[in-house]
């Protein structure tokens, strides 16, 4: 439930003008560099999304490296965001740019497998657990390869995800629930085809729902996060992952866990701190230390199962990969990220640093009498309106307040700290310190009395 009142509102409101000032008076040359990028990209930026921060320009960045950025207007900046978890080990970590560099010399992409390939499959299966790969260019592509690897190894056509859920751009996962029904997502451009006829969602953490439509025997796989974390962190309740790991079994299902943003749970991601093995688990974004790469892993037996499935086909596209996909500039990143930087010492550091995190903001908050939490899954941590954690998409959905979520956001961006904008977001990395976590806390505070006080 959303605890703002009307006071709150007005100041939020009030706030966030001020600061939209004062962002415009802080950096003249983003200005300039966005009217001039106008000329040839939409927006002004290269993906549309990227305007999408409330900010009244975009914010140009000029380098990065470890915990910290500098705009184009040579203003240095904390960065909780870290790239929403695209830099979730650091930006340009050392063990990466060396690789790179050393790569960049021997070749970028063949189509062809690299000699280093054994070596980054042992390593993917060494951290996370399951022991066949296949990779991908984004997890957007990863999700969607595993949706045509699940309705072909079962035979069966639809897809259970959640309501909330955030999958990439897949299309099966880009819906809604209105009125009970699966629908297309109202925001999604250019659809033309009725997604609910092969897509079916349900409320996150309800088992009834999900045991309800897996009975039907017509669902080739349950698709979800451990956490929703796009519509507001949504942790799941005691039980409720195995449960799904049950009645998946039970009714021919297969599991497929996205932990493009749980990998923040622990070295080897939710999945395997809990022990729990799902049929396909799907990493992208920091696996190769911010290039675009994802991967997806799998059991020995559903290899099989995949195999006979590709061997049955008819030559030609199987609809699967990319020409990109797996060069070798990907895997010399990916290997260095899994061997060199995503290490139980890095993890160690990240975790502790961030449960430390976690109290303080939740002291801070008491102090100034804000009945809100803070929900943390490993490394990553998110400020939500409401007094507990939500446990499905419409709760998460009703604790958010854009006035509220945008003034926060642009207040602590004025002061040097971003975070990430959507659902004010924090990650910790191996490069954070203390003192930024001091920073962090010390902008808040003042951005809580400016929130609190007439």
């Amino acid at each position: 439930m959303n605890v703002i009142d009307d006071a709150m509102n007005l100041r939020a409101e009030r706030l966030l003008k001020h600061e939209q000032q004062r962002y415009v008076q802080l950096h003249p040359s983003s200005a300039d560099l966005a009217d001039t990028a106008r000329r040839h990209f939409l927006y002004g930026v290269p993906m549309h999304w990227m305007n999408d921060w409330g900010t009244p320009t975009p914010l140009f960045v000029r380098s990065a490296r470890g915990a910290h950025f500098t705009c184009a207007d040579g203003i240095e900046y904390t960065d909780f965001c870290l790239g929403d978890t695209g830099a979730m080990f650091g930006h340009s970590p050392e063990p990466v740019a060396r690789a790179l560099e050393r790569q960049a010399r021997q070749g970028f992409t063949t189509m062809l497998p690299a000699v280093n390939t054994p070596d980054v499959g042992a390593a993917l299966s060494e951290q996370f657990g399951l022991p066949y790969w296949q990779i991908a260019t984004t997890a957007t592509d990863a999700n969607r390869f595993v949706l045509r690897w699940a309705r072909a190894v079962t035979g069966r056509n639809k897809v259970l995800v959640f309501d909330g859920c955030y999958h990439g751009t897949v299309d099966d996962t880009l819906v809604d629930v209105s009125d009970g029904r699966t629908v297309s997502r109202a925001s999604l451009l250019g659809q033309t085809v009725d997604l609910g006829r092969y897509t079916v969602a349900v409320d996150f953490n309800d088992l009834a729902a999900v045991e309800r439509e897996l009975a039907g025997g017509d669902i080739a796989c349950v698709l979800t996060e451990p956490a929703l974390t796009n519509c507001g962190m949504v942790p799941p309740t005691p039980g409720f992952i195995e449960g799904l790991r049950t009645l998946t079994q039970r009714y021919g299902s297969l599991l497929i866990l996205d932990e493009t943003h749980t990998i923040s749970s622990g070295r080897g991601g939710w999945a395997r701190q809990a022990g729990i093995a799902p049929d396909f688990i799907v990493f992208g974004k920091p696996i190769a230390g911010g290039l675009p790469a994802a991967a997806y892993g799998f059991s020995e037996a559903l290899a099989q199962r995949m195999e006979a499935a590709k061997d049955a086909a008819p030559p030609g596209h199987s609809g699967v990969g990319t020409t990109l996909s797996g060069n070798m500039m990907t895997l010399a990143a990916m290997h260095a990220t899994l061997t060199e930087v995503a290490t139980p010492t890095a993890y160690e550091h990240m975790l502790g640093l961030a449960a430390e995190l976690e109290v303080a903001l939740n002291a801070l908050l008491a102090r100034h009498g804000l009945s809100w939490c803070i929900t943390r899954i490993g490394a990553r941590l998110e400020l939500q309106f409401c007094g507990t954690a939500p446990t499905n998409a419409r709760e998460a959905r009703a604790a958010q307040h854009d006035a509220l979520e945008h003034a926060i956001h642009l207040y602590l961006l004025n002061r040097g700290v971003l975070l990430t904008p959507f659902h004010n977001m924090m990650l910790v990395c191996p490069e954070t310190r203390p003192l930024d976590i001091e920073k962090l806390l010390e902008v808040l505070d003042g951005c809580l009395t400016a929130l609190t006080t007439d």
